[in-house]
């Protein structure tokens, strides 16, 4: 028994259906503890999970370092970002921005052709690794710059993409694309390049499935992938009360109960149908979980296990409570190639 796999695109990359998110290596929102982070990524690797996505962003290069130290002399797939610098010097508020216990750096916003350029040489350094495999622009969009992002995508489009291509031309890199938490910014990016590989975390869920018809239609259609981070809508599918990192509002949490309940009389863990559900849509290549304990891990491991009825499916849309065209998983991913 092990994990599915599936291509990226049309690049010779593929990877487990269940991957590992590296923000919380990086201490999103809590500080870690950087020997019991160690182990869990060690644990998950051996479970298969060897796909593991970090970014310069996560506690400031605390992520990149710690994956690198985890991954290196195994056979690994690791996909980091560009669109931030690090420079020496602590931020003003970290903690603001997520990162309670960075390392001694603030991050600068830079889309252009030498900042991404500048920005992988940086990568390589942290992670301590002669191999990068996919490439993100991290947080393009109008959710993060606001009116600002006009500007970004300039940068972008004039220079920044130039340089991905460049790399992945060289072979530097294998695929590039961008990790983002809305669907407006990859469309955007769809204009103004050729990519392999979109991160979209929180947007196509068991909650929320809005790119259902839009970007995941066109990405089937390209034979491009959807890397699907947040599976848990940072927290609610899970039972927490947080929803796109923020206290979940009210219609918000009524939905979710109303999902429990359907999950409830299957003998299903939510957590368990929030995993597995985004791999029914075959542009979906992995689902990456955040994860920072052997605890979380375990969770994990066992909710991607679980076979989940058809039935489960069926009601749920029934009683409209996810699209009735949204594709289903027809059996849980942990099985043999």
């Amino acid at each position: 028994m092990k994990l599915t796999t599936r291509q990226i695109g049309s690049t010779d990359l593929k990877v487990p259906t269940l991957g590992f998110g590296g923000a919380p290596l990086g201490g999103l929102m809590n500080a870690i503890d950087p020997q019991e982070a160690a182990e869990t990524l060690r644990a998950g690797f051996d479970f298969g999970m060897t796909y593991v996505d970090t970014a310069p962003f996560y506690g400031f290069g605390r992520s990149e370092r710690l994956v690198g130290d985890g991954v290196r002399g195994r056979d690994y797939t690791v996909s980091t970002k560009v669109g931030r610098l690090l420079k020496p010097g602590h931020a003003a508020d970290p903690a603001a921005m997520g990162w309670p216990d960075p390392l001694p750096f603030h991050p600068i916003y830079d889309y252009s052709y030498e900042g991404v350029m500048r920005s992988v040489e940086g990568s390589f350094q942290r992670l301590g690794l002669d191999r990068i495999d996919i490439l993100y622009v991290h947080d393009i969009g109008e959710v993060t710059h606001g009116a600002e992002n006009t500007r970004h995508f300039d940068d972008l489009q004039a220079g920044g993409y130039r340089a991905l291509e460049e790399l992945r031309r060289a072979g530097v890199i294998k695929a590039i694309g961008l990790g983002v938490n809305e669907e407006q910014a990859c469309l955007d990016a769809l204009e103004i390049g050729d990519w392999d590989v979109f991160l979209l975390a929180g947007r196509y869920t068991l909650l929320e499935q809005a790119p259902l018809n839009g970007l995941m239609k066109i990405c089937l259609d390209r034979g491009m992938s959807i890397v699907l981070g947040g599976p848990f809508n940072s927290g609610i599918l899970v039972g927490g009360t947080t929803w796109n990192y923020d206290e979940a509002p009210g219609d918000v949490i009524a939905k979710t109960r109303a999902l429990t309940e359907v999950c409830r009389t299957y003998d299903v863990p939510l957590a368990a149908a929030a995993l597995q559900f985004p791999l029914g849509h075959d542009a979906v290549a992995s689902v990456i979980p955040g994860l920072r304990t052997r605890d979380e891990l375990a969770a994990t491991q066992t909710w991607i296990s679980h076979d989940i009825p058809q039935e489960l499916w069926a009601e749920l849309k029934d009683k409209g409570l996810m699209a009735a065209d949204a594709p289903v998983p027809l059996s849980n991913p942990y099985r043999a190639d």
